[in-house]
């Protein structure tokens, strides 16, 4: 059972918070702290985004990180030695990496797949890894405890959400939002329509991400879902903070939605 298998069965009908941050932003020393503190606060998961030139599915503000953690010269290197820190002082919590396929190719698949487990990933999200091109890979993650983690959206198909639901693992991440993160005017209504749909061809938890900015909106959600992914907001609350401020604001933000996901 991989550590984000059993993080979902001892929620025991908790809806789980899934956090974004992107590595090295807004400032490189402060990642670490950050992560431990949102876990503290309130994470069940946690979303640790690799910069990329490139992000072609993120909006403005999730850009804007990832430029920012470029400068501080941040890669898929130093990301995989910020989560072994973190093991280093939190060894429950799963990190999932999520990203871009450029840097794993320029990793190489194999080394990528063996120094992430050693490291401490518990899953890994690549945005533009379509499902039936990467079977080779979701194997080669779950034969050292890691889980492949697949995006659906409004737009899948139902032959799609069955690919999806063959090769998925940990949880699938559905994008409640046509466009890139932080776009549009979330319409709960539509989420509560999709998701039954999305269960009937996986066998995973459904978590919902995309258009939550606070915790009305991550409450509406978690009614229908099994998971919240927030990203862009938070991401935008820690982009103006000084280095000492991140890991506090961070927390912050998260016992908030945490405490409103509780309510269900």
């Amino acid at each position: 059972m991989s550590r984000i298998e059993a993080t979902f069965k001892q929620l025991n009908g908790r809806k789980a918070l899934i956090p974004f941050v992107t590595a090295g932003d807004p400032h490189p020393s402060a990642t670490v702290d950050l992560l431990v503190a949102m876990a503290e606060a309130g994470a069940d998961v946690i979303e640790l985004g690799v910069p990329f030139s490139d992000p072609m599915a993120d909006g403005p503000v999730i850009q804007r990180a990832g430029e920012r953690a470029l400068k501080h010269g941040i890669g898929l290197r130093q990301v995989l030695d910020y989560v072994r820190a973190f093991r280093a002082r939190n060894a429950a919590t799963p990190i999932v990496l999520m990203g871009y396929a450029n840097p794993v190719e320029r990793y190489g698949q194999d080394a990528f797949v063996r120094d992430a487990a050693a490291a401490g990933v518990d899953g890994v999200l690549i945005v533009d890894y379509p499902p039936e091109e990467c079977e080779g890979f979701a194997q080669a993650l779950r034969g050292v405890g890691m889980d492949a983690i697949f995006l659906l959206a409004p737009t899948s198909t139902e032959a799609r959400m069955a690919q999806v639901g063959r090769l998925a693992s940990g949880y699938v991440y559905y994008v409640s939002l046509r466009g890139v993160t932080g776009a549009g005017h979330l319409d709960t209504g539509a989420v509560a329509d999709m998701v039954p749909r999305i269960r009937r061809h996986v066998s995973v938890p459904v978590g919902v991400g995309f258009g939550i900015r606070d915790a009305a909106t991550a409450k509406a959600v978690g009614a229908v879902s099994d998971a919240v992914v927030i990203g862009s907001k938070l991401v935008e609350l820690l982009e103006r903070q000084p280095a000492d401020n991140v890991a506090r604001t961070g927390a912050a933000f998260i016992a908030e939605i945490r405490a409103a996901l509780d309510t269900l």
